[in-house]
């Protein structure tokens, strides 16, 4: 049977005389009397059925047993110091786990992430991505959905306002197989997403292009592979505004169409309304909602 661990006082007051060599500079350090210290001390050393100090006339030396006992005292009070400071400790780095959507992570919120960095450089933040809402068990502060924006019990923030836009490859379109008008979509292959309300049955309608075959094509579980395949001249996707302006401007992707409609669905920041009681949380919000609004003015 193992045998059960020492009390901690005892064990932080041997750490210490142990680094000081002196019952009186470790009663300092810990605010307690000489007299504690050394009855501490004392009982670690019963427990344990060793000596660790020889008591010298003119002060401590670490017994045999001491030198050896102290590296391993030393680094597990180290550890569970920094652990405690890390994951309770005020005004120190903070950890805030945010789940969220993949595709609004690597075509939004990536390449926004340094600013929030380098303005919150105390708070650590713990990204875990998903692809629909519900399916991933990892507890979050705050989480990024896409949707209507209502969920029973949450607060929801809007961070997008977007506009369906087909996609394709510069390439893509040949004298053989232009891309000039929704029409042309007959003659290529479309990359459909599966679980938005708004499709490319959605789209065609819009447009009017009732000659194009709305379930012809590829079918992705989510916009990431659609917009990769698209990029690949593969196919044209059917994407959200605000996840491919960079891509657009970038010439990674180009927009064959002028018509663009309006989403009704859109992404939101979803949260308890219990949770801007955290300053970690709240500043994220904070910043988020900023950093959203400003893009759609700039849209």
């Amino acid at each position: 049977m193992k045998q059960s661990l020492p009390p901690l006082n005892w064990l932080r007051a041997f750490e210490s005389a142990a680094r000081h060599l002196n019952f009186t500079h470790a009663a300092e350090e810990l605010s307690l009397t000489q007299a504690a210290v050394s009855q501490q001390v004392k009982g670690l050393e019963v427990k344990l059925g060793a000596v660790l100090f020889k008591r010298l006339p003119r002060g401590l030396e670490l017994s045999e047993a001491g030198q050896a006992y102290l590296p391993a005292v030393h680094e597990a009070i180290e550890r569970l110091a920094a652990a405690t400071d890390e994951i309770f400790g005020q005004g120190h780095r903070k950890v805030l786990t945010v789940r969220v959507n993949l595709v609004f992570f690597i075509h939004w919120l990536a390449r926004r992430l340094p600013e929030f960095r380098k303005q919150h450089p105390e708070i650590n933040l713990h990204i875990t991505s998903n692809i629909w809402v519900g399916d991933t068990d990892v507890e979050a502060d705050l989480e990024i959905r896409h949707g209507q924006g209502k969920w029973a019990g949450l607060k929801a923030d809007r961070l997008t306002w977007d506009s369906l836009v087909p996609v394709c490859s510069p390439s893509l379109a040949t004298e053989s197989k232009p891309l000039n008008t929704p029409e042309d979509l007959a003659r290529h292959e479309l990359l459909h997403v599966l679980g938005y309300e708004e499709g490319w049955g959605y789209w065609l309608k819009k447009a009017g292009a009732d000659r194009v075959d709305s379930s012809q094509g590829l079918q992705f579980d989510t916009l990431i592979s659609a917009l990769r395949m698209a990029e690949l001249g593969q196919g044209v996707a059917l994407a959200r505004s605000s996840l491919v302006e960079h891509m657009l401007t970038q010439g990674a992707l180009i927009a064959p169409f002028e018509q663009r409609f309006t989403t009704q669905e859109a992404f939101y920041l979803v949260y308890s309304p219990l949770a801007t009681a955290n300053p970690q949380a709240l500043a994220f919000i904070t910043w988020l909602v900023s950093q959203a609004q400003a893009a759609h003015l700039e849209n």
